[in-house]
C-alpha cells in the first residue's frame, strides 16, 4: 500500500533504479507549470464562488478532444455516484448524434489551441441561442475566442504552458469539476505524495521495471480493468502514454482491456500467446454492488451464495494475478479503497509523473506531438 486509499503491488522485476531517483526529484523541482497544476498553491484563472453563483444549471455539456475532455469525463465517470448533475460529452464527430432542442445547457468548449477542427464543428452544431457557454482556450487571437466574443460569453484562459493531456488538475479539469459539485482542493495531493516514501519508491521501480520491458521488446502495456467506472481514467492515462512517449521509433502501446468480459476473448492471448506484454490490474472495491439472489442459485454453484458482484469480480482478478504468476507474466496491480476526489488525485499525480520520467529516461520530449500536427494541417488543405 503506498496511500490510505491504494493498495498496490509492483511489477516483481529485479532492476537497477541507479539515477532515476535523481532524475524524479529534478523533475518535482523543476520550474514546471505541469507540475505546479499538481500542486495546492496552483493559481486557476476562475473564481469558484462566482462560478457556482453564475453557472448553476444541473445540465451541463462539454465539448472538447484528447487531453481537453477526457480527464473531465475521467472525473465524472469515477465519481459519478457523487454527482447530482446531468452532464454530456461531445467527444467525437458523430453524423448521428442528434441535438436536443427541449433543454438548455451550460455548455464547457474546451481547446488549448483554439482551432481544433472537431471542437469547433461540435461547437456550432450543439451551441442554442438560450444556452450559456464556457470556452476555455488559450489567450490568444483564435477562434474559440472570436466565437466566445461574439457570443459575450464567458472566456476562462488555458494555461499556455500545459497540454492538453496534461491539463486534468488545471482550469480544463478543475472549472468543470467545480461545477460537478466537487471540492477540486482534495485533487491535489502532490505536497503530500512527494514525502510519502512508498509512493516515490513505487513510482521509481514502476519506471526502472518499464524500461527493463522496453529494453526487452516488451512495448504493449496492457490494462486489465475490472471497474467499469474506470474506463475513462484508462483512455486518458491511453493518450498520455501513446502521445508522450510515441516518438523517435520509440514507445509504448497502452492497451485497455476491460473485464471480466475479456476473460472470455482475449484473455487466451495473454496467457499463451506471444509474450511482449506488460499488465496492469486495476480493482475499485463496491461494497454497494448488487447481491446474489440465492433462492435462484442451483446447488452444483452454492459458492455463489451469499457473494455479491464485486466479490466475485475481486475473486477473478485475484485468480488471474494467480495464474500470472505461475506462468511468470509481469504485472503491476492497483486496488482502490475509496472512490473519491484525493484517491484519482493520487493517481493523475502517480501516471502523470512516470509519464513524464520515462520520457526523461528515453530520452524523449513527452510535453510535445508533432507528428499528430501533420495531420491537422493535411486536414485544413484537403477542407479548402
Amino acid at each position: 500500500m503506498f496511500t490510505k486509499s491504494i493498495s498496490f503491488q509492483n511489477f516483481n522485476t529485479k532492476i537497477n533504479t541507479y539515477g532515476l531517483k535523481k532524475k524524479l526529484q529534478t523533475i518535482l523541482y523543476d520550474k514546471n507549470e505541469i507540475i505546479n497544476s499538481l500542486k495546492k498553491n496552483y493559481k486557476y484563472s476562475f473564481h469558484s464562488k462566482k462560478l457556482n453563483k453564475k453557472y448553476n444549471r444541473s445540465n451541463f455539456r462539454i465539448i472538447g478532444m484528447g487531453g481537453s475532455i477526457l480527464g473531465a469525463q475521467t472525473i465524472y465517470d469515477f465519481l459519478k455516484k457523487k454527482i447530482k448533475k446531468k452532464i454530456i460529452f461531445i467527444n467525437n464527430l458523430q453524423t448521428s448524434k442528434k441535438k436536443n432542442y427541449k433543454e438548455n445547457y451550460t455548455n464547457i468548449i474546451i481547446s488549448k489551441s483554439g482551432n481544433t477542427i472537431e471542437t469547433i464543428t461540435n461547437a456550432n452544431i450543439f451551441i442554442k441561442k438560450k444556452d450559456k457557454n464556457i470556452f476555455i482556450t488559450e489567450n490568444k487571437n483564435n477562434y474559440l475566442n472570436l466565437l466566445a466574443q461574439k457570443l459575450k460569453s464567458e472566456i476562462v484562459h488555458h494555461n499556455d504552458y500545459i497540454g492538453g493531456r496534461y491539463s486534468v488538475l488545471s482550469e480544463v479539469g478543475m472549472l468543470p469539476a467545480e461545477l460537478m459539485g466537487l471540492n477540486i482542493k482534495n485533487f491535489k495531493q502532490l505536497n503530500n505524495i512527494i514525502k510519502n516514501k512508498n509512493f516515490l519508491n513505487s513510482l521509481i521501480l514502476n519506471v526502472g521495471a518499464t524500461l527493463n520491458f522496453v529494453k526487452n521488446k516488451k512495448y504493449n502495456s496492457i490494462i486489465i480493468n475490472y471497474d467499469e467506472s474506470s474506463e475513462s481514467l484508462f483512455k486518458w492515462y491511453q493518450q498520455l502514454i501513446a502521445e508522450s512517449l510515441g516518438k523517435k521509433r520509440k514507445g509504448i502501446l497502452p492497451i485497455i482491456s476491460n473485464m471480466p468480459k475479456d476473460n472470455h476473448s482475449l484473455m487466451q492471448l495473454y496467457l499463451d500467446g506471444i509474450q511482449n506484454n506488460f499488465f496492469t490490474f486495476f480493482y475499485v472495491k463496491d461494497s454497494k454492488s448488487q447481491k446474489i439472489n440465492n433462492n435462484l442459485i442451483l446447488s452444483n454453484q452454492r459458492n455463489l451464495k451469499n457473494k455479491n458482484i464485486s466479490q466475485i469480480i475481486y475473486a477473478q482478478k485475484k485468480a488471474t494475478e494467480n495464474v500470472f504468476k505461475i506462468k511468470n507474466i509481469p504485472f503491476r496491480s492497483f486496488e482502490i479503497k475509496k472512490r473519491d476526489e484525493k484517491t484519482l488525485g493520487e493517481l493523475f499525480c502517480f501516471f502523470i509523473l512516470e509519464t513524464i520520467l520515462l520520457g526523461n529516461c528515453l530520452k524523449i520530449n513527452p510535453y510535445d506531438q508533432p507528428a499528430v500536427e501533420l495531420i491537422k494541417k493535411e486536414t485544413k488543405r484537403i477542407l479548402i
